[in-house]
């Protein structure tokens, strides 16, 4: 382990918030505005391409998550889990629904589709996919491939408790304005960490939104702010 795992990060000092950023506008949060914007992302480069090293020597392997985008009467609200707290990787974290890629999987879309079924039981035929986001490398060295998924309601959920603690929405309005997205910094051993959180108070508790999922999640606030 050639870095600090981070088991406190509400605790890491906030260095700045991005209050300079300009938040996306409603008109740019529509399914139409996001279904183009990543049908013509072409060279577009995101701002975060993994977590930097990692944790681990295993070779890298393929993996894909969904962002799962919610159509609701007030907008779109992205679908979140919190994983259990048990899990070897990432656990207690807040997290799409996703995982490794499987032999049979045809593609990251497939990958994405068939754990969002296995996690949190969402079914595909409610799930449009509109895109997708480039790799992201994370600390457990995964190849990540962010697929986007537009949900049409009604559905019903069976997360699977032994990966699924809880699943939530959160309004995409809000995670996709900088206003709320928050810079940390710390050093351990002499090593320095830096990361984004970006917190969002539920109905009845604070979501620690950070590491992957934020930083992924940036990365589609900056496609979707360029656009």
């Amino acid at each position: 382990m050639n870095r600090p795992v981070i088991t406190q990060p509400q605790l890491a000092p906030v260095t700045h918030v991005d209050t300079q950023l300009p938040a996306v506008q409603p008109d740019g949060l529509t399914v139409a505005a996001i279904r183009q914007r990543l049908a013509n992302r072409g060279g577009w480069t995101p701002e975060f391409t993994g977590d930097g090293a990692r944790f681990t020597d295993r070779s890298p392997a393929g993996a894909a998550v969904l962002m799962p985008l919610v159509q609701r009467p007030d907008g779109l609200r992205l679908l979140l889990t919190r994983r259990t707290d048990h899990l070897r990787d990432h656990a207690g974290q807040i997290s799409f629904p996703g995982g490794r890629t499987e032999p049979e999987d045809a593609s990251p879309v497939e990958t994405a589709l068939r754990e969002t079924e296995e996690e949190v039981g969402l079914s595909r035929r409610h799930i449009d996919v509109v895109g997708a986001l480039p790799i992201y490398a994370t600390v457990t060295a995964f190849q990540v491939t962010p697929v986007v998924g537009v949900v049409t309601p009604p559905f019903t959920l069976a997360p699977d408790p032994a990966e699924v603690a809880e699943v939530f929405e959160v309004p995409l309005a809000f995670l996709m304005n900088p206003a709320h997205h928050r810079h940390h910094q710390f050093s351990f051993g002499g090593v320095e960490r830096r990361f984004l959180s970006m917190p969002w108070a539920g109905p009845e508790r604070e979501y620690f939104i950070w590491g992957a999922t934020a930083a992924m999640l940036r990365n589609f606030y900056r496609l979707l702010s360029d656009g």
